[in-house]
């Protein structure tokens, strides 16, 4: 019964930084799941249908907010769902040769340092550059979604963590945006992703619903809190997730799981420290002016 509090705790963490940064969770508990000793593709399968959850939880309060760009994230969630088929087999040959102990943190490494970069040196658009770069962008919508996609699936991630920077980068959308139509994305690749691993690998379902549990909670708080930051903030706070990400893996490869587990905690816990006293402090200013 402790164990399972400690994954709903775990879960409620996790899908607040999903609702805020539109990331569907699995980019944070995949590694996270690997440093508490999971094997990689439990781990995957378990963030997976993880995400389903905290993705869907994430639209319904993105939707209420109106943060969802419904035809950019459509068309990536339909590219997305053809190249989960893709990854498949990908990840099935690397557990087949032994590789994806090395080749996943890897992967994740290399991901988290190209974004965590193209975040902070890329400018904040203004509405009439996100209007101008996107009006004929459908090619490059559709490659975020295939690319995406058969991420999500390889390293068990709502493919979120991917397509938020690509959206900010490419695009030129403002960070809310990208989180909102990032989500409804997710979902739809997510769902797609697990299918593909379900009836292949044993799961604890007990531990995934207490971390669903959580996630439903945190989903909801994590999208409020966006609208209490600016977008520069949430760049950076970003960013800062991607690199303590990063780090965390590479104490991983040296065998140093639990310094790299202790290193993405602490970020994630000053994430959520940062959250309830600036939220509660800008409650407060509204209230005086009141």
């Amino acid at each position: 019964m402790q164990d399972l509090l400690i994954y709903v705790i775990l879960g409620l963490c996790i899908g607040v930084m999903s609702g805020f940064f539109g990331i569907g969770g699995g980019f944070i508990l995949t590694p996270t799941l690997i440093l508490m000793g999971f094997s990689p593709v439990i781990a995957i399968a378990t963030s997976l249908l993880y995400t389903v959850a905290t993705s869907l939880s994430g639209v319904g309060a993105h939707f209420r907010l109106k943060h969802i760009k419904w035809e950019t994230s459509i068309i990536i969630g339909i590219s997305g769902v053809v190249a989960t088929q893709l990854a498949h087999p990908f990840v099935i040959f690397l557990g087949q040769y032994n590789l994806e102990n090395t080749v996943i943190p890897l992967m994740y490494l290399a991901l988290t340092l190209y974004f965590s970069i193209s975040i902070l040196v890329s400018k904040s658009p203004s509405n009439e550059q996100q209007i101008r770069k996107t009006k004929h962008a459908y090619i490059k919508i559709v490659l975020i979604g295939l690319f995406a996609g058969f991420i999500s699936t390889v390293l068990g991630v709502g493919g979120g963590f991917i397509i938020v920077p690509l959206l900010m980068t490419v695009l030129a959308y403002q960070p809310k945006y990208a989180v909102g139509t990032s989500l409804l994305s997710v979902f739809m690749i997510v769902v797609a992703g697990f299918t593909t691993y379900a009836s292949t690998v044993e799961l604890d379902y007990g531990v995934i619903g207490s971390l669903i549990v959580g996630a439903l909670v945190g989903g909801q708080l994590g999208a409020r809190v966006t609208n209490v930051y600016e977008n520069k903030q949430v760049r950076h706070f970003l960013a800062g997730l991607y690199i303590a990400t990063g780090v965390s893996l590479v104490f991983k490869l040296l065998h140093l799981d639990f310094v790299g587990l202790l290193i993405l905690f602490t970020y994630c816990l000053y994430m959520l420290l940062h959250f309830l006293f600036h939220t509660l402090k800008i409650r407060l200013k509204e209230k005086e002016v009141g």
